[in-house]
């Protein structure tokens, strides 16, 4: 029943555990069978503790057959969490050889929330160095392979998480996203990734709880399974000051989308473009008047570059000065883009991440979300570190080709990617759904009705080999 039980949704499976129909060692023990069989060739999980998950799971059978309920709606489900977030006892590595062998004595508020709701922790997933850059791979780990074509990147820098919910060695994952770390990696492998407005899932401690840029959020192979985990997640907390407004309600009728093919007369690749073009079909197909827009996004690059410049100084501005000579390369770059930075530069990139977030609000009030790529390339090669090039137009640094997803993030709206289509050459291409501040219930509504009418939802990857030489 192994293969069969992994494959059901997060939801299906949270019932059959809740009704007693299998149990929470059942589970685990099937998704750590799979996780056995495939991992060696994905290299997804990259730190697995076995023992303790099962011994969790064995104390929830005996919690629900005590109280007769589940502790949370979470209950027995297995989750890896992202090797940047702090697990009590278990390793977290940043992806650093900075960090290779440290364990924290303290779980992130974000894992609390997993175990409270009942979730199995039974490892991490793997990351780029500090959480770096839209490919995962780094020197503790190696790369993670991409399950469409195993020679291709998984993006990042949740890679680890997509291709792990991909594959079914998990229902779901836990992820988070500064330029696209939930959404690339999700259009990179056909699964869906949540990024929510910031202040939705409270995380710490931070060293700059007032930030807007990074936030947490799920990936799941169905839009009901990531609302699953972000329920559990989801929440005020005295340690977030940042709280997400309450979107008013909007007048009946069908649901209006703004469409973008270039978000802003970004490149795009043309194989991209392509397989996006169906989308805009499935959105009329699930009800919505679809409009193409034009978008000033003026100035998105520039703010976020430099609030990204300013958030890396001030995390990793110490590891870089002090050990510059085991840190990747980018991630020294970023930080010098930090250190460079006048006061004025600075101002000036608040006040234009102001000015895109009072246009990116008028739009939202004209229509119920805005539609576009994900990602500007469909999975590159493995052993590309980045992406030189889109569309003919160069790259000057390893965060330009992102901008798909880091415009969005200036914005601080929430967004979705969604499978879409795929290539001639077979590889996954992801929608992006942006839509209204704190309006996730209302963007995962859209996403739904989208996922029921889309052929690429639900296609699960080739089986991949034991290992890989």
């Amino acid at each position: 029943m192994g293969d069969e039980l992994v494959w059901r949704g997060a939801v299906e499976q949270a019932a059959l555990v809740a009704s007693r129909q299998v149990s929470a060692v059942e589970l685990v023990e099937a998704h750590l069978v799979r996780i056995d069989a495939l991992d060696r060739s994905l290299n997804a999980i990259v730190t697995l503790v076995p023992e303790r998950a099962l011994a969790r799971a064995a104390e929830l059978d005996r919690e629900l057959a005590r109280r007769g309920a589940p502790v949370g709606p979470l209950h027995g489900l297995p989750v890896a969490v992202k090797d940047l977030v702090d697990t009590a006892g278990i390793r977290t590595t940043q992806g650093s050889p900075l960090h290779a062998d440290r364990v924290p004595d303290r779980d992130d508020l974000m894992v609390a929330l997993l175990r409270a709701a009942g979730a199995v922790v039974v490892g991490k997933t793997n990351t780029p160095e500090f959480g770096a850059g839209s490919h995962t791979f780094n020197t503790v780990f190696g790369a993670t392979r991409n399950p469409w074509r195993l020679d291709r990147s998984a993006g990042g820098s949740s890679g680890g998480a997509a291709v792990a919910v991909a594959t079914a060695m998990l229902p779901f994952a836990d992820g988070s996203d500064m330029g696209g770390s939930l959404r690339n990696p999700a259009s990179f492998c056909n699964v869906v990734g949540l990024r929510p407005s910031p202040g939705r899932v409270p995380s710490g401690p931070r060293l700059d709880p007032f930030d807007a840029l990074s936030v947490r959020g799920p990936i799941a192979r169905t839009v009901a399974d990531a609302e699953l985990l972000l329920s559990a997640l989801a929440g005020s907390h005295p340690c977030t000051p940042i709280q997400p407004p309450q979107p008013a309600e909007r007048a009946a009728g069908p649901l209006r989308v703004a469409w973008s093919d270039d978000l802003g007369g970004l490149p795009v690749e043309p194989e991209v473009t392509a397989a996006l073009a169906a989308g805009r079909g499935i959105l009329e197909q699930a009800g919505c008047v679809v409009e193409q827009v034009d978008l000033d996004w003026s100035g998105a690059d520039e703010a976020f570059e430099t609030l990204r410049a300013i958030a890396f100084v001030a995390e990793l501005g110490e590891a870089v000065l002090d050990h510059r000579e085991l840190v990747k390369d980018t991630v020294v770059w970023n930080v010098e883009r930090g250190l460079e930075l006048t006061g004025e530069r600075v101002a000036r990139a608040v006040v234009l991440r102001g000015r895109l977030f009072a246009r990116m609000c008028e739009l939202t009030e004209r229509f119920d979300a805005l539609a576009g790529p994900v990602s500007q390339v469909a999975p590159f090669p493995l052993d590309s570190d980045w992406v030189r090039e889109v569309a003919g137009v160069p790259m000057r640094s390893y965060i330009e080709w992102m901008r798909s997803c880091s415009r969005v993030t200036v914005t601080a709206h929430p967004a979705i990617s969604l499978p879409c289509g795929f290539t001639d050459a077979g590889l996954p291409v992801g929608l992006q759904l942006v839509g209204r501040l704190g309006g996730e219930r209302e963007l995962l509504g859209l996403a739904a009705a989208f996922e029921r009418c889309s052929p690429a939802a639900g296609r699960r990857p080739p089986e991949p080999p034991a290992a890989v030489p």
